[in-house]
């Protein structure tokens, strides 16, 4: 799967790192929900981390359609919360 890191560029994401990032992203959402500044920021962190580290970064000229879409690391917690849907960043 192709994801985008808003303001950074694209990664290739084998399918097998779905369930890690589906807990990252469960974290997340329960985060904005509840409105925990701190726990959002360390857990986005994570989340984007994860995203780098598992994930091969595509060239800059590449122009891959993006399958899914991530908010930028300094992204808000209202930024985030209107980019969120029922299962959060991560479709299930």
């Amino acid at each position: 799967m192709i994801v985008r890191i808003m303001g950074e560029g694209q990664v290739k994401l084998d399918d097998s790192h779905f369930p890690t990032l589906n807990e990252l992203d469960d974290e997340l959402l329960a985060e904005v929900e509840s409105g925990d500044e701190d726990g959002f920021r360390r857990t986005l962190t994570a989340l984007l981390e994860a995203v780098r580290t598992l994930g091969a970064p595509l060239s800059e000229d590449s122009l891959e359609p993006s399958e899914l879409i991530l908010p930028a690391p300094d992204a808000t917690i209202d930024e985030v919360r209107a980019m969120l849907t029922e299962d959060g960043l991560i479709p299930d």
